[in-house]
C-alpha cells in the first residue's frame, strides 16, 4: 500500500498533475509555484534533518512554514509581496493534498490558517508631458540604435505596453491596412491578448516628432503611431525593433 504521507509524490502531482493538466495556469505561475518549493524543501530538510526525498507532509506544519516565511524576509531579504506569494503556493498544495486525502483535512486547515501578512501598495504615479517630451529627446536618432531606441520608447507610451508585451511582439502581430489603419496585438500577462488600432490621423506619415507632441498626455494609450516610413520600411523596423533589439 502506498505511503501516502510522502510528500514528494504529492509536489509531483500538484506541479505536473493539478498546475499544467487540470489547471492549465500561465508558465509564469508555474513557473512562480515550483521556484516556491525550491526553496521550502531545503529549508525544511535542513530543519527537520530529513533528506528531502524523506520529507513527510506532517513535516510542513505551521510553525515550519511560518519559519519559512520568516527566513524569506530576514535572509533572502524578499518584499512582503514575494512573501505572500510564496505562501500563496504552499496555500495551494494544502489544498490539493486535503482535497484527495480526508486524514489530511487537519493537516490541511493548519497550513491555509498561516495568513497572508499586509503590505502597503504603492501609489501609480505616472510623467508629465515635460518628462516625457525629455525621455524622448535621450536617444541619438541620428544614428541606428538610437533611431531604434526613440521607437520603441514611443511605442511603449502610446500603447501604455509592458516592456514584456513589447518584447514579444512579432510581425505577425502588426497589421496594416490600405486605409492608412493599423493594429497591433499585444500579448499580456495570463495569457490575456489585446488589440490596439491606429486611426487614419494618428497612422498617416507625420514626422515622429510632431506625432509625439500631440499625444504625449499622462493618460495610458489605446492606439498607436506608425512612423515615417513606408510599409515595407515599417514593418522592416518592427522587426529590428521586437525580434533583435533584445
Amino acid at each position: 500500500m502506498a505511503d501516502h504521507s510522502l510528500l514528494s509524490p504529492w509536489i509531483r502531482r500538484f506541479l505536473l498533475e493539478h498546475l499544467i493538466a487540470e489547471r492549465n495556469l500561465a508558465h509564469n505561475t508555474q513557473q512562480s509555484y515550483r521556484d516556491a518549493f525550491c526553496l521550502l524543501l531545503p529549508f525544511a530538510s535542513k530543519l527537520c534533518k530529513k533528506q528531502v526525498d524523506a520529507l513527510t507532509v506532517y513535516d510542513l506544519s505551521g510553525d515550519v512554514i511560518k519559519g519559512f516565511l520568516t527566513a524569506l524576509e530576514r535572509v533572502r531579504r524578499c518584499t512582503v509581496g514575494t512573501r505572500n506569494q510564496r505562501l500563496a503556493a504552499i496555500h495551494a498544495l494544502g489544498r490539493f493534498i486535503g482535497e484527495r486525502s480526508p486524514e489530511h483535512v487537519q493537516w490541511c486547515g493548519e497550513i491555509r490558517n498561516v495568513p497572508f501578512k499586509r503590505c502597503e501598495k504603492n501609489s501609480i504615479t505616472y510623467l508629465e508631458k515635460e518628462e516625457i517630451d525629455a525621455l524622448l529627446e535621450v536617444p541619438d536618432r541620428s544614428t541606428r540604435l538610437g533611431h531604434r531606441d526613440y521607437a520603441l520608447l514611443l511605442f511603449l507610451y502610446n500603447l501604455g505596453a509592458r516592456a514584456s508585451e513589447a518584447v514579444h511582439v512579432a510581425i505577425e502581430d502588426l497589421e496594416w491596412n490600405p486605409d492608412g489603419t493599423g493594429s497591433v496585438k499585444l500579448h499580456g500577462k495570463g495569457r490575456k491578448v489585446r488589440f490596439c488600432h491606429g486611426s487614419p490621423d494618428r497612422c498617416s506619415n507625420k514626422s515622429a516628432r510632431r506625432t509625439t507632441n500631440q499625444c504625449a498626455t499622462p493618460q495610458i494609450r489605446t492606439q498607436y503611431t506608425i512612423l515615417e516610413h513606408s510599409v515595407p520600411s515599417r514593418i522592416a523596423l518592427a522587426s529590428e525593433l521586437f525580434s533583435a533589439a533584445f
